[in-house]
């Protein structure tokens, strides 16, 4: 399996009858996405495994005290596919699946949660996981999934970012090059700074690799 590299932006409220996070929160949840951007782009790979298991802890946590929250839940599924990916091989596929169950609860409480960040986590998941009879994965539901995404936040660095490596899995490399040169102009986000640097690293290295393909 794939590594997974998902990275989504702060979102302050949870729509619907839930409230708004509070501080406490808002700051536990900035505390989780830095770590994430840490193990996932400053660590060797052979540490992340063992560090998103115990970021992990942190997630289930979180989740375990905002159950309502679906900012909780979609950095509990981040966490988790991204450990999975860390992890790779058949053996990581039970956690693909519980970060599929996190991210369909995230969207059950509130699809509007981090400008749509759930439809681009579980999109990633069903691109990058193996199809049926092995896993879950499927092309189709993906790019669903990224169009509502993109509907929610078409400037987002992670959304444009997912739609182009999706596009480029499906040959299209003229459009998937569109996507990611977009991605690069996306606005930068206040505290993710290390994400956002890391982010245009992924970008630029798989428009090295459209390059070579399509040229």
């Amino acid at each position: 399996m794939k590594k997974l590299a998902i990275c989504l932006s702060i979102g302050l409220l949870s729509q619907g009858a839930w409230a708004a996070l509070d501080a406490s929160d808002q700051q536990r949840l900035a505390d989780i996405q830095q770590r994430w951007a840490t193990i996932q782009y400053q660590l060797p790979a052979e540490q992340r495994t063992a560090a998103f298991e115990q970021l992990a802890t942190q997630t289930t946590g979180f989740t375990h005290d905002r159950p309502t929250a679906a900012e909780a839940w979609i950095w509990s599924g981040i966490v988790t596919s991204s450990w999975a990916g860390a992890q790779g091989g058949l053996g990581a596929l039970s956690k693909a699946k519980a970060a599929r169950a996190d991210l369909e609860k995230a969207l059950s409480l509130d699809p509007k949660a981090l400008q749509g960040s759930a439809y681009t986590s579980l999109a990633a998941l069903y691109d990058r996981v193996p199809g049926w009879p092995i896993g879950f994965g499927d092309a189709d539901k993906a790019g669903e999934l990224l169009q509502e995404a993109l509907k929610l936040n078409p400037n987002g660095i992670d959304s444009l970012y997912f739609w182009g490596d999706h596009l480029y899995r499906q040959k299209k490399y003229s459009e998937a090059r569109m996507a990611l040169q977009k991605a690069l102009q996306a606005p930068p986000r206040p505290g993710r700074e290390s994400a956002d640097a890391g982010r245009r690293k992924d970008i630029e290295a798989l428009l090295a690799d459209i390059h070579k393909k399509a040229d």
